[in-house]
């Protein structure tokens, strides 16, 4: 059976020379596969599979097909041989016989190679030994594969050479294609469900005029016919907001955002979000919106709500709700609402061992305390809400209590995964705020471009309705609903540093 032998660097050049020779000989006798345009494929593995699935054995159907796909075995046995032939749909068995090919076509079967890309044309049958086959009577060579396909392309040694060539990834591991067709389903499933509640899709600008107040860093562009630079979005929320002011009630992009940070299992710097704002609702209504979307969208991609994940199994059938100052009270047994000034908490992260903020205020500690102490044990699916408003600065504040904003996370295994508001609409409160975030942004690097988006502040001034806000990770939620480690897992071609 001729499969893919373990392969050594000179064994690989020798084979891929080898390769190259075939196809010089086949362009000599006027033979280029590369001239083939197209093929008239008929049918698929998979679906003749299913369609003669009683058939008895050495059974013929009477029917033809036309095959086309990847060569994957070939076992020559002198006046017959056997190859596997994978299609989109998986592989089927195809039988190859002197008698019924002809001399000259047979030999030049006999000199196909692994990985090539073929048709043919037969009758199914099923073979002595019980496989469905194809009993080829006109095969062709489409393509000329000229380079073997690697032995092994799985495990820890070469998953970076899978994510740098998915391609040959994807051929050698058929399985890891069906992450992504699941990744498909899901982004179907989430406009199915927002496009159901009355949610528009839309697009906004990717090239963004210039940099933000938000600490995440951005990538920088040039414009060369305006003379100016530009920067890759890192959310999509200011401009789907002035299109709730412009009385798009209900509103959502599935964006491709850009960050200028670090890599790890669950960062890459492109990734995809779904944000999406709701006029006249608040965060108590994005809440019940991500739980009954969660639940609608694992329960159509996987049919059920108990998840397996990393060992673990994630039950989204129930969602616990609490307050930061609730969950920072249950996990590390101090009571923010009893600490009355900075200096206080400032004094309760010392003696905790819990890292100061850079402007270390009772609000910006707090956040530090659910960092250290809380995120790690929200495994089951958790909302934490009413955030404060030192690390809020789109949030609306609470009506009771303004140093707190309606704003919630929601945690699923010890990760963040998403994050909603009420969103600000007082545009004095809106401006202050951001000119406070740019200003902070100068004062810890001089350096900052970061400007005010005095244009939203404008937007806001015309008016922007009571709103709910929500925004979260599409990437996160594929890796969960295809128990996935790394979040390079679900992305066909993750962000890689060149070889050389």
């Amino acid at each position: 059976m001729e499969h893919n032998q373990p392969q050594t660097e000179q064994d690989l050049t020798q084979q891929a020379a080898v390769r190259r020779q075939k196809l010089a000989d086949l362009r000599a006798a006027g033979q280029d596969p590369f001239v083939n345009t197209k093929y008239p494929q008929d049918a698929y593995s998979a679906d003749l599979k299913a369609e003669f699935a009683g058939l008895p054995a050495e059974a013929e159907t009477g029917k033809t097909v036309t095959l086309a796909g990847r060569m994957m075995s070939k076992r020559v046995m002198g006046k017959a041989s056997f190859a596997h032939l994978r299609d989109q749909k998986g592989d089927i068995q195809i039988f190859v016989k002197r008698d019924l090919l002809g001399d000259e076509a047979y030999a030049a079967f006999k000199k196909l190679d692994i990985g090539d890309i073929i048709g043919c044309k037969g009758e199914v049958f099923r073979t002595k030994m019980g496989e469905i086959s194809v009993r080829v009577t006109e095969l062709t060579l489409l393509a000329k594969s000229l380079l073997p396909l690697p032995e092994k392309f799985h495990g820890l040694t070469d998953r970076e050479a899978r994510y740098r060539q998915r391609y040959v990834d994807l051929i050698v591991n058929p399985d890891v294609k069906q992450t992504f067709v699941k990744r498909s389903a899901i982004l179907r499933e989430l406009r199915s469900y927002l496009d159901g509640k009355g949610f528009l899709e839309v697009e906004t600008p990717i090239l963004t005029p210039f940099e933000i107040g938000a600490a995440a860093r951005p990538f920088i562009t040039h414009h060369n016919t305006l003379d100016m630079d530009m920067v890759l979005r890192i959310e999509t929320e200011l401009y789907l907001k002035r299109l709730i002011v412009g009385g798009i009630d209900r509103v959502y992009e599935v964006g491709r955002i850009f960050r200028n940070e670090g890599m790890d299992p669950k960062h890459n710097p492109e990734f995809t979000t779904i944000e999406l704002y709701q006029a006249y609702t608040d965060y108590h209504g994005m809440m019940d919106l991500v739980e009954d979307m969660m639940k609608t969208v694992a329960q159509k991609v996987c049919g059920t709500l108990q998840i397996p994940y990393q060992g673990q199994t994630i039950d989204l059938s129930h969602w616990e709700r609490m307050t930061m100052v609730e969950a920072v009270r249950k996990y590390s047994g101090v009571d923010f609402d009893a600490v009355q000034t900075d200096a206080e908490a400032v004094a309760l992260a010392h003696e905790h061992k819990v890292e100061l903020p850079e402007i270390p205020t009772k609000g910006a500690i707090l956040a530090e305390f659910f960092d250290a102490y809380v995120e790690e044990k929200l495994i089951q699916p958790t909302f934490i809400y009413d955030y404060p408003v030192e690390v809020s600065p789109l949030a609306k504040r609470k009506p009771g209590d303004p140093l707190f904003t309606e704003r919630f996370e929601y945690f699923i295994n010890a990760t963040e995964f998403g994050n909603a508001f009420s969103e600000l609409n007082d545009p004095i409160d809106q401006k202050g705020r951001f000119e406070r975030q740019v200003a902070e942004r100068k004062q810890l690097d001089p350096a900052s471009k970061a400007q005010v988006d005095y244009d939203y502040v404008t937007a806001l001034e015309y008016g922007l309705p009571p709103t709910g806000g929500l925004g979260f990770g599409v990437d996160r939620l594929v890796m969960l609903l295809t128990d996935s480690a790394s979040i390079r897992d679900v992305l066909l071609f993750p962000t890689m540093k060149p070889l050389d």
